[in-house]
């Protein structure tokens, strides 16, 4: 068994999996196995991949990211699994320096490393950060890198385009089975998992010198130009982290923050944004099994509230 399990999930991912790839090939630690699972690509990723020494399982539907990447978790046991898009580029010592930083804090679940844009410059993310409304950004992004962000400390959780996991923690926080929570498809499923360790009892870490690369292609100000079905998903995946996650003090602390962005959000999608209403109606039409899942999550909180609500 390897120690760190490199997991990538492709989706018509031809123009940047090379890259991706050639950065592990370049890396210093080499106690690394490479598992891609395709999610139906059309493109030709699959001939791009061909040449390379890594697993593949192809996927004859598009199962999304969180179901892809738990069908990885489980089927390529390691110590560590690297959560890695395609569209992200390593600087050859990233896996050397973030494995080590993890070893040494067995209570953190994940580590985050520098993720830097394409052009070097500019922040990309160091880790999740919460405001008060329950909006979750990228701490530091499109700011320009001035060494704002080099001093390695605790976050709350990392970026999914390049975190760092623990598998026991993994198996720990699992609920269902599911490391990812597969209602969320896709986006959003980094910030449930980092909040669901959090309420276990787990923590998690930056990592600055481990410095990576990312094409950041879903950001606030580009919605109207993603598609239809991503922006549902954003939508749907706002209200299930809540659901999962946050304690009635926290909601109560925070009501209007919270009820103005929620009546801004459903306002958006019944003026402007009609395909993604169905997120709306997901979200009643599941809420008994959702609340369910909800209550497994809770019954299992170790963290106190203001280790908690610090973060937000």
């Amino acid at each position: 068994m390897v120690k760190v399990a490199v997991n990538i999930v492709t989706f018509n991912s031809a123009a940047d999996i090379v890259n991706c790839l050639e950065s592990l090939r370049q890396q210093t630690f080499h106690d690394f196995r490479i598992h891609i699972l395709d999610n139906d690509s059309v493109d030709d990723t699959i001939d791009r991949i061909a040449n390379y020494d890594l697993d593949l399982v192809r996927s004859t539907i598009n199962s999304g990211f969180s179901k892809a990447h738990n069908d990885l978790i489980r089927s390529f046991p390691a110590d560590y699994a690297l959560i890695l898009n395609p569209d992200t580029i390593l600087r050859p010592d990233f896996l050397e320096i973030i494995v080590a930083a993890l070893e040494q804090r067995p209570g953190a679940a994940s580590a985050s490393g520098k993720l830097l844009r394409l052009d070097g410059k500019t922040l990309d993310s160091t880790g999740i950060v919460w405001l008060r409304n329950q909006r979750h950004l990228d701490r530091g992004a499109d700011e320009p890198d001035l060494g704002q962000y080099d001093k390695p400390e605790e976050i709350f959780g990392p970026s999914g385009a390049a975190a760092l996991y623990r598998v026991g923690a993994l198996r720990d926080t699992a609920v269902n089975g599911q490391f990812f929570d597969e209602d969320f498809f896709a986006y959003r499923e980094d910030a449930d998992l980092a909040w669901r360790c959090r309420l276990m009892g787990w923590i998690s870490i930056y990592v600055p010198a481990a410095v990576a690369l990312h094409r950041r292609r879903v950001t606030p100000e580009r919605r109207s130009q993603l598609s239809a079905i991503i922006n549902y998903h954003g939508v749907k995946n706002r209200f299930l982290l809540r659901l999962n996650n946050m304690t009635g003090a926290l909601y109560w602390r925070n009501f209007l923050q919270i009820t103005i962005r929620d009546a801004a959000v459903i306002g958006y999608v019944l003026i402007r944004e009609w395909s993604s209403f169905g997120a709306l109606i997901y979200v009643i039409r599941e809420f008994p099994r959702l609340w369910k899942k909800r209550q497994v999550i809770q019954s299992r909180r170790k963290a106190s509230r203001p280790d908690l609500d610090r973060w937000f």
